[in-house]
């Protein structure tokens, strides 16, 4: 057997659509050990502040640090230039500078709105968050890409402060350093060694050496995800961006090969990723598993790739397109690959994801890089009511009011009407004691 039979090719139907999506979708739950985990990390940090922290990164990432090493100094910084190549360098200002054209139209749809009417003024301005974590995973992998992601739209928007935390390897002690080099290009100065959980409750709560911050952004794992989302009662979040999806839409026109490569490159990100296919026949699924499986016994980080294929991945047919479109929107995933006849008819259809990429030659493993969209997508089924990260989440709109003295009293009426009947009589009152004497 080869190691791709792991995947059972099923069809789907008009029953089982909705209950393949749910299916998919439980196996990325987040269970009650990790619920556990990420409270008992979160009140040790909240409740022992820069001790705690010292403690997690010793027990989960093997490093001993003292408390004058959780920032990242600037010598280590300019230091890790020289760890990396000026190729890689290069690239990242690629990236940089395509996200950035890309990142200020998202700016155009800033617009002030001032309203006057009957005495009333009222003015809304949007106005950029004053600070900002910016969460980036390490572990098996480095992702200075995820920097550029999070923290250009934080520095279009005018974040004042923005905060980096990342863990430091076992290895080296050390935040990669192509990571502190992209850090470094955005112009991020506030840099800890510091990861998971305890990142994310030191951004929410502060402590002697991390004071707290407005906002967390970034993606993680589940214990991460799960700690953003019960801080979020406390600080903003951007969305729960937890292991990355991709749903692959094709039909015969497809070539199997290039789905196996796409469904293997999202595999890679770790062995909790979602990655399938939806096809318009057993036949193109079938093949597609036969590539997967030549590939996959050749493939660098393979066992990654065959647990991330074997836990989430899953390959269904459906002769009716209609059911396909209906399996994606039920399931609602960060990532849809359309390579169809006519993938732009296709992906209009498609409502619910957090990126549709139209076509064979737009594969999910390029967005992650240089088109110029923003990798850190809702997951989990969120994309049926998110958006990816933007420019715009590091914005909020102020709005201000003013009434003429003039105007008030013909506003009695109504707020003595409403706030009679909700019980609420001071609110009337209130208004009164403005009023009083035209009352009278």
């Amino acid at each position: 057997m080869s190691e791709c039979e792991l995947i059972p090719i099923r069809a789907l139907t008009p029953r089982t659509v909705e209950v393949r999506a749910r299916e998919i979708r439980a196996r990325g739950e987040l269970s009650e050990a990790v619920w556990r985990g990420a409270r008992r990390i979160l009140r040790e940090v909240r409740e022992r502040g820069d001790a705690a922290l010292l403690e997690c990164v010793a027990r989960f990432d093997r490093v001993a640090l003292s408390r004058d090493r959780l920032r990242v100094e600037p010598e280590a910084v300019r230091a890790a230039y020289g760890e990396v190549s000026p190729e890689a360098i290069a690239a990242l200002r690629v990236i940089k500078r395509r996200l950035e054209r890309a990142e200020r139209r998202w700016l155009q749809l800033r617009r002030n709105v001032r309203l006057a009417a009957d005495g009333v003024r009222i003015h809304s301005a949007w106005v950029p968050i004053r600070s900002v974590g910016c969460y980036i995973p390490g572990g098996r992998a480095a992702y200075p890409s995820s920097v550029l992601m999070n923290v250009i739209p934080a520095r279009l928007a005018g974040v004042e402060r923005i905060v980096l935390c990342s863990p430091p390897s076992r290895e080296r002690g050390e935040i990669h350093p192509l990571v502190l080099v992209a850090a470094d290009l955005c112009g991020v100065t506030e840099i800890y060694r510091v990861g998971g959980v305890a990142a994310i409750a030191a951004l929410a709560y502060g402590t002697t050496t991390i004071p707290s911050v407005e906002k967390i952004v970034g993606p993680g794992g589940p214990y991460v995800v799960a700690a953003k989302l019960l801080v979020s009662e406390r600080v903003g979040i951007d969305l729960p961006a937890g292991p990355s999806e991709l749903v692959i839409v094709a039909d015969e026109t497809a070539s199997p090969d290039m789905i196996a490569a796409d469904l293997m490159a999202q595999a890679e990100h770790g062995e909790e990723s979602v990655c399938g296919l939806v096809a318009t026949s057993r036949h193109v699924a079938r093949e597609t598993a036969r590539a997967l499986s030549a590939r996959l016994s050749r493939a660098e980080r393979r066992e990654i790739i065959r647990r991330a294929l074997t836990r989430r991945g899953f390959l269904l047919y459906a002769e009716e397109m209609e059911l396909l479109v209906r399996f994606v929107n039920a399931l609602a995933p960060e990532h849809v690959q359309v390579m169809t006849r006519r993938p732009r008819a296709i992906a209009r259809r498609i409502t619910s994801a957090g990126l549709v990429l139209i076509g064979p030659h737009s594969p999910a493993s390029a967005s992650d890089y240089v088109f110029g969209t923003n990798h850190v997508l809702p997951t989990g089924g969120t994309a049926a009511a998110s958006s990816g990260l933007s420019v715009l989440d590091f914005l909020r709109r102020a709005t201000y009011v003013e009434c003429a003295r003039w105007s008030l009293p013909r506003f009695v009426g109504p707020v003595r009407a409403l706030a009679l009947a909700e019980g609420l009589p001071n609110h009337y009152r209130a208004l009164e004691e403005r009023v009083r004497d035209d009352l009278h």
